[in-house]
């Protein structure tokens, strides 16, 4: 909370006259203590004004029912919305704002539980409100905190629940960046999901590059006016590897106790994907080639997350003997961010109901 404060009071506020008008009635919006966008009140001067929803990391709870948001919006540092008061009857009523001739709806609808948003949806109650005037010449968009993708019959907001008249929709909670615009060919809106901004679990989705965009839109259009990849993200890099199948793996398969041999090969690649990880980060320090760069000294280079998963089945006859990953793992202090879990063994699983088979904690 303390940096997000600082960050919003550093970066938002200032004498920049803000040209944004809100044409709806902030009391139907706004449901806390000033029901007011902060940059129309005559105590605050804010030059950037930012609009948010919650997510699952800090949703409503306890006595008064209030969030972190509600915090930041009671200090005046943004304005909180998309509340959901009922999650099992939700009604979704958009700011408008105006600038020039361009008039935007922003919706957003606040992380309710999965499932029981699959439902409310699905029962037909949730209702969305739309501009009563001039309803064709309104850009809407759509903020979101759900999974994106099914990870059950239930546990996601599909994305033909939303309604076709939206033109845009900014999807949070997935973790993987995929900045630019999806169209649904279904619905014909566009979809943007902007990631997380650190890695927060070792997965490949992870490890793609961070990315915040600056939209521009202009009447019923919008584009994607820059692209700003992330620099203070720890570098991340993952790699998987089927020892069978590598030239440098696959003979120690008949060769005798061959466990020295092969943690020799491994911390190999581990050290080389290191150095891959900090190739990465140095290298988008400074991507306009500014002539009075100083780099980084190697002090100043965050140690990488390092993932390595090795499918170590070996062929008939042969053995692949892996060391303790966790073993493994701690070799590469103060090289790696993740001491514990640098190593991820598995082999196939000789079953027909499923392929493979994690042994990353019993191996020995």
């Amino acid at each position: 909370m303390y940096q997000c404060m600082r960050s919003l009071r550093r970066n938002c506020l200032g004498e920049k006259p803000c040209e944004l008008e809100l044409l709806s009635d902030a009391s139907t919006i706004f449901d806390g203590a000033f029901n007011n966008v902060n940059y129309e009140d005559p105590d605050i001067n804010v030059a950037i004004p930012v609009f948010s929803i919650h997510g699952n990391h800090d949703d409503p709870t306890g006595d008064g029912h209030y969030c972190a948001l509600d915090l930041l919006q009671v200090s005046g540092l943004l304005n909180y919305f998309g509340r959901v008061t009922q999650s099992d009857k939700l009604e979704i009523k958009p700011i408008l704002l105006q600038k020039g001739k361009t008039k935007l709806a922003l919706y957003g609808m606040s992380n309710v539980r999965d499932e029981r948003l699959f439902r409310t949806f699905r029962d037909g109650n949730v209702k969305f409100f739309k501009p009563t005037v001039q309803q064709t010449d309104w850009f809407n968009l759509m903020t979101v905190h759900q999974n994106h993708h099914a990870h059950n019959e239930t546990g996601y907001l599909p994305e033909n629940f939303l309604p076709e008249f939206l033109d845009l929709v900014v999807w949070g909670h997935e973790h993987e960046c995929l900045i630019e615009p999806r169209r649904n060919p279904e619905m014909m809106f566009d979809v943007i999901q902007p990631g997380s901004s650190v890695a927060t679990s070792l997965v490949p989705g992870e490890a793609v590059p961070k990315h915040v965009a600056i939209i521009k839109v202009a009447g019923k259009d919008f584009e994607i006016e820059k692209k700003i990849r992330l620099k203070t993200v720890r570098p991340f890099v993952t790699r998987e590897l089927i020892l069978s199948q590598d030239k440098r793996f696959k003979n120690l398969a008949k060769v005798k106790d061959n466990r020295s041999k092969l943690t020799i090969e491994l911390k190999k690649v581990v050290e080389e994907l290191i150095e891959e990880a900090k190739d990465e980060w140095l290298e988008i320090q400074n991507p306009e080639g500014d002539e009075d760069y100083e780099p980084p000294t190697p002090e100043q280079i965050p140690l990488p997350l390092v993932r390595l998963k090795v499918e170590y089945s070996a062929p008939d006859g042969g053995k692949f003997d892996v060391e303790n990953p966790q073993r493994f793992s701690n070799r590469f202090v103060n090289q790696v961010a993740n001491v514990n879990d640098v190593v991820q063994f598995y082999r196939k699983k000789q079953s027909s109901t499923s392929e493979y088979t994690s042994v990353s904690e019993g191996a020995s």
